[in-house]
């Protein structure tokens, strides 16, 4: 984990209240794997002293570290207002990862809202470009599809109003995916949307990774703020493991389901 003071190459509107925004943080892009986060402490904001925990979207080789947002709160505000040069303290790479899409899986991600930033990485590096299950409330909070077309993934689309793809939610797409041969589930999203995806998999034997998105403090471990009930082989109970710590991703079979 690294510390850097990063400076804003580049943030601009995506769409609506969506952003992206590059940093120079060549420490943490050289170390960041697919579903980790970033901690980010908003410059301009010195009276807030919490950092605010970002799915890292994107990395280059040249140390640009991309975070995807939308702009919903006092802090992601400032941040939308930050221009070219200004700094970011930010830690990272924090969490944990997903497991590699290697040549013998073909990956099924399922995401929700802005948690397409979230698989993007494990989407481009995948050996099989695979399926992409998108949904959001409406066409307004799709983001980030051409980008997967881009890299080859087949994309099937669910909106809850019907703007756009099928009308409904993106589990329902979900079904012809379940217990294939050679697939990984992997998803991001809401965590209503993560336990459904987790339940769904876990009735029908099939390998899924899903990443929850609790509130944090500290970001390190440290509060025990973010924790999510998981099963302990080693111990054959049930403890509760820190999202930004042992998380944020989590094997399906592993978490409570109520």
């Amino acid at each position: 984990m690294f510390t850097e003071k990063a400076e804003i190459l580049s943030n601009k509107n995506l769409k609506g209240d969506y952003y992206q925004v590059d940093f120079y943080s060549p420490k943490i892009a050289e170390n960041a794997r697919a579903g980790q986060f970033a901690h980010v402490q908003i410059g301009n904001m010195e009276a807030h002293i919490l950092r605010r925990p970002f799915s890292i979207f994107d990395t280059r080789k040249d140390g640009t570290l991309s975070i995807v947002y939308k702009a919903v709160g006092h802090g992601t505000k400032v941040l939308s207002e930050m221009k070219y040069r200004d700094i970011c303290d930010i830690l990272g790479p924090q969490g944990n990862a997903y497991t590699p899409a290697t040549e013998n899986i073909y990956p099924v991600i399922v995401v929700g809202g802005y948690g397409a930033a979230a698989a993007y990485m494990l989407a481009k590096e995948a050996k099989i470009k695979g399926k992409l299950l998108i949904g959001a409330r409406t066409k307004e909070d799709l983001i980030l599809i051409d980008n997967y077309k881009e890299l080859g993934f087949e994309v099937e689309i669910a909106t809850e109003d019907g703007s756009m793809g099928r009308k409904g939610l993106v589990t329902e797409l979900l079904s012809p995916y379940l217990n294939r041969k050679n697939s990984m589930i992997y998803a991001c999203g809401p965590n209503g949307m993560m336990y459904a995806v987790a339940k769904l998999a876990r009735a029908n034997d099939s390998i899924c990774e899903v990443s929850l998105d609790h509130p944090m403090c500290c970001g390190v471990g440290a509060c025990f703020a973010c924790v999510v009930k998981v099963y302990d082989k080693k111990k054959e109970s049930w403890v509760y493991a820190r999202s930004c710590k042992e998380g944020p991703v989590f094997n399906s079979k592993d978490i409570f389901i109520e």
